[in-house]
């Protein structure tokens, strides 16, 4: 009768892959993770230098992190970073609307609708967006890792990035941490 008694399949033993062990190391270990690293490249040293979660009536929007070149302090005439990690969904229209309206609001507006509306597509839950500055007149945009463009105008790097590390922010609390300050 020991023919018939049940026995337990073996289960398969994990294999330890050295490769994957490596790549989900540099992922962990990465600020920001591997979805910024290929916007990040552009800059010298790329470093985190804040981080901050802005809210809406007191929804969380996005957590936003700044890198700068070594993770110096903010300074609007050195190149650096922005990243956003959005929480909710958004249109590809009130992404456009809301930065033009920021930028007119806090007296930097610029007529760049059709650059914003080439750089931003809907966003989705978990999505990056990555801007990184080019001297004063460029901005070049990545979502999750891809570049979708460069935004050029004169001032543009001043006038697009004040809406998030500007002197009259929707939120002093929020730039005050993201500037690292």
């Amino acid at each position: 009768m020991a023919f018939l008694q049940k026995t337990r399949p073996s289960l398969p033993r994990p294999i330890f892959n050295p490769l994957r062990a490596a790549l989900l190391s540099v992922a962990l270990l990465t600020p920001g993770g591997l979805s910024a690293s290929s916007g990040l490249n552009t800059l010298d040293d790329a470093q985190l230098r804040g981080t901050a979660t802005f809210r809406y009536l007191g929804f969380p929007l996005y957590d936003a992190q700044l890198f700068t070149s070594g993770g110096a302090a903010f300074n609007w005439s050195q190149d650096f970073g922005l990243e956003l990690t959005y929480r909710r969904n958004l249109t590809q229209k009130a992404l456009v609307n809301s930065t033009l309206d920021e930028m007119a609001r806090i007296g930097r507006p610029a007529p760049v609708r059709d650059q914003l509306q080439t750089c931003f597509k809907a966003v989705n839950k978990g999505d990056r967006y990555l801007a990184v500055s080019d001297g004063p007149d460029a901005v070049s945009f990545w979502l999750n890792g891809r570049k979708t463009c460069t935004m050029t105008y004169p001032g543009i790097k001043r006038s697009f990035m004040s809406v998030f590390l500007g002197e009259n922010t929707r939120s002093a609390a929020f730039t005050q941490k993201l500037r690292g300050q």
